[in-house]
């Protein structure tokens, strides 16, 4: 059977960038503070990364602090989100650079990946 698609994949990274549900970012006043997880990844989106994921976590610890569960019938607000960015490294360090303001204090983990894309043969 001969191949009807091709496959082309580059070098691409991954971040994984861990903090707290509870953290947020402007005024805390009533509704005014957001989300520190979406706001990374509305940012992420218009500075053109490719891909940007908030994923919940069941149990666990960030930054050396206490383990963390969720109950059965109340989340807990500290327990670890992690929010995954895949780009180009550079791209990935520029955001970084930009948005240290947000990321100061948190655990951030680079991985080397590839990107992988597959087409149709014409």
């Amino acid at each position: 059977m001969p191949d009807r698609f091709t496959v082309q994949h580059r070098e691409v990274g991954m971040l994984r960038i861990y903090l707290k549900p509870s953290d947020k970012i402007g005024s805390r006043r009533f509704w005014g503070a957001k989300p520190l997880y979406r706001e990374l990844i509305r940012t992420a989106k218009a500075d053109g990364i490719i891909n940007a994921v908030a994923q919940h976590t069941h149990y666990g610890f960030s930054n050396r602090g206490p383990i963390r569960e969720n109950g059965s019938e109340i989340a807990d607000p500290h327990l670890t989100i992690c929010v995954e960015l895949v780009g180009d490294r550079d791209q990935l360090d520029l955001f970084c650079r930009r948005h240290g303001d947000l990321l100061g204090d948190k655990v951030i983990v680079y991985k080397q990946l590839e990107h992988w894309t597959i087409r149709r043969k014409t």
